[in-house]
């Protein structure tokens, strides 16, 4: 009678054991049916903001999810996450020292959700973080992370520039600019900040930095610029989904940029927290994502990141 208690005992465990070890497989299995199709598209989200998806075979599957917006048409405004604390209205952009301040982490369905803004991606690279498990990693929603890079939300400062983050800038002008430093200029009152120049005044960007010499096919996220700042193009690659996007490499993707036109390109963070998501009017509280995002190996799950950079569209 033990032996057959301890029997059900052992079942039952090896049982549960196998339903938890096939956990992820099946998350992975459920989750890749939601995914963007491989086939192009092309659609006005918003007046003065296109998207685009490209699908490419070779060298390896990819998909390309293009924005292209055009910052003078009226209405349109970027914003950038702002930090833990309450911001102070008209802060003057300052050069000088400053306490980096924490950000609460956040999807990118949530930050448009909370902020109510049309259109949005993840931003920069950030700290701390780790990822070990669908159930183990940080940050969660809601937790204290720092932002690695200047950024300004609403002409606030609350990270300082740091070496080799190369910033995205947006003026009182509205205007869009790339200067190739970790700074923005004083009149910025959004602004950002990427890791890498991938293009730089028309031409793609040679890099012999460590990050560059170990290129491979990634998950990407740039942010370019034309030569006056009027157009700002998003452009987001879908990574580490073998047989539908594998991604680009860093040298693949500032050739495809070049051909694109853009006048100077950053390269944000990438990987799992690669996120394209757009308001949805018609199911208010259920914004969209438009691409494939894989945070834990997990299809179409988003990864909570430190900040982002959306837009407001007046009368969308």
């Amino acid at each position: 009678m033990q032996r057959r208690f301890f029997t059900k005992i052992n079942n039952y465990s090896f049982i549960a054991g196998t339903i938890f070890l096939c956990l992820p497989i099946l998350m992975y299995n459920g989750s890749h049916f939601h995914r963007p199709p491989r086939t192009e598209k092309k659609l006005e989200l918003f007046r003065g903001i296109v998207y685009q998806r490209l699908v490419e075979s070779n060298p390896r599957p990819a998909i390309i999810h293009i924005v292209t917006i055009d910052l003078m048409t009226p209405g349109i405004k970027p914003f950038v996450t702002p930090d833990i604390e309450k911001l102070p209205k008209n802060l003057a952009v300052s050069s000088q020292a400053i306490i980096d301040n924490e950000t609460r982490a956040r999807t990118t369905s949530e930050f448009v959700q909370e902020f109510q803004v049309q259109l949005a991606i993840n931003g920069s690279y950030f700290y701390p973080f780790r990822e070990i498990t669908p159930w183990s990693y940080y940050p969660h929603s809601g937790n204290n992370t720092k932002v690695s890079g200047q950024t300004i939300s609403n002409s606030k400062i609350y990270s300082s520039k740091k070496s080799g983050r190369y910033v995205l800038c947006f003026s009182n002008n509205n205007q869009a600019q790339i200067p190739g430093s970790e700074e923005c200029p004083k009149n910025t009152i959004q602004g950002l900040a990427g890791n890498e120049l991938l293009v730089f005044q028309g031409k793609p960007k040679t890099n012999s930095s460590a990050n560059f010499q170990k290129d491979k096919p990634y998950s990407r996220v740039v942010a370019a610029t034309d030569k006056e700042g009027k157009k700002l193009w998003l452009v987001l690659v879908d990574g580490k989904q073998p047989l539908y996007s594998e991604g680009f490499t860093k040298s693949e993707l500032a050739k495809f940029l070049t051909k694109l036109g853009v006048y100077t390109a950053i390269n944000l963070d990438g990987g799992g927290s690669t996120t394209l998501v757009v308001a949805n009017p018609e199911k208010q509280g259920s914004p969209r994502i438009l691409n494939a995002p894989i945070h834990t190996k997990i299809p179409m799950r988003e990864r909570p990141v430190a900040n982002h950079l959306g837009f407001y569209i007046d009368k969308f």
